[in-house]
């Protein structure tokens, strides 16, 4: 008789845990749901969601998570626009009061708000991206910059033929100087006496500045031109198409950021895009999107994209300017960098360090 009172017990027990089980699951508490119930967004930086670059990549990442799991936009995925420095933690904010179980900061300038909103709301899941933040509630998605940008200075040492080339960033950061150094150091892998003209706009949302940069760059008798600039860099690409459009015949290269910018170097039957660097930024935030709906958010993790997971790479959509030369010099030194034969340089002393080894 204790036996059987005991598995009834027993029974009754497993009944109400299953019960109470299911009562939890699809909450807004930021711990995962199923369904319609799963709401996340993310907060842009002043970039804009049509920046053509970061800003939109992201977007277009979450876009693909939410029509994959049938959730409709502004209900289930959604964004808000910062127009300016003071507008992220207010829209931080307000996702986290509108129950969005993840919320997604996009670029290491809301690094800083993203860590004190976090901080009062530990029931809600955050992701920066671009930027490393140590709490548990937060995931860190970072990409290896440098090695895409290294495969851009390979291509543009490789096209160039003036030998000067150009680097345009926004502000000027420690993220962007992964850029930079990767960039110089491709270039003087393959021709270690080309002069690479560097300069800052200031701003990722300034593309006049980024048109008259490259207006003195071209002048100078620079022919390729990579941006890391966000919405400064649709300046360069502006005068690029400008003077092609002038002079058909002269070279006025730019190298996009990001994801393919083949279609804004477009100009009548010409195109002044050479190539990109591709920056995984859709398949980063589709992929933790999704993680989080699941269960499985990588909290207080560090979540890294490289060449070895094609979270880096190099567009090769521009047939006509990416010649076969390029294409096969790109596959070298990415093989090289793969094989860890080659580290690609992520800051100024690195990259002096990899120079002076030539």
């Amino acid at each position: 008789m204790k036996m059987r009172r005991y598995a009834v017990l027993l029974g009754l027990i497993l009944v109400v845990g299953v019960v109470l089980s299911a009562c939890g699951s699809g909450s807004s508490s930021g711990q995962g749901g199923s369904g319609d119930s799963f709401k996340t967004a993310m907060v842009t930086d002043t970039g804009g969601i049509d920046d053509k670059s970061f800003n939109q990549s992201a977007w277009e990442g979450l876009t693909k998570f939410g029509e994959d799991n049938d959730l409709k936009e502004k209900e289930g995925y959604d964004y808000l626009q910062s127009n300016s420095a003071s507008d992220y933690a207010g829209n931080l904010n307000r996702l986290v009061q509108s129950n969005t179980d993840l919320i997604f900061g996009v670029g290491f300038k809301l690094a800083e708000d993203i860590g004190k909103v976090a901080d009062q709301n530990k029931e809600t899941h955050f992701a920066i991206i671009d930027s490393v933040v140590e709490k548990d509630n937060v995931a860190s998605i970072v990409f290896e910059e440098q090695q895409g940008s290294f495969l851009a200075g390979v291509a543009a040492a490789t096209k160039s033929d003036s030998g000067k080339i150009g680097f345009v960033g926004g502000e000027e950061s420690e993220l962007i100087k992964k850029f930079e150094a990767g960039y110089v150091a491709g270039a003087k892998s393959v021709n270690k006496d080309i002069e690479v003209d560097v300069q800052y706009a200031g701003s990722f949302g300034a593309p006049d500045k980024g048109k008259l940069i490259a207006s003195n760059m071209y002048n100078s008798g620079v022919d390729v031109i990579y941006h890391s600039a966000g919405g400064t860099g649709n300046g360069v690409f502006a005068q690029a198409k400008d003077l092609k459009n002038n002079n058909p015949e002269g070279n006025y290269w730019v190298i996009g950021v990001d994801r393919d910018q083949y279609d804004e170097g477009q100009i009548g039957d010409n195109n002044v895009t050479l190539t990109s660097m591709l920056k995984a930024v859709d398949v980063a935030v589709a992929r933790v999107a999704q993680d989080s709906k699941d269960g499985e958010f990588p909290g207080g993790e560090i979540v890294s994209f490289g060449l070895k997971d094609d979270g880096i790479g190099i567009a090769e959509t521009n047939t006509e300017a990416y010649t076969d030369d390029i294409k096969s010099a790109v596959d070298e030194w990415k093989q090289k960098i793969i094989d860890g034969d080659v580290t690609a340089p992520g800051t100024a002393d690195e990259l002096k360090a990899y120079v002076d080894s030539l």
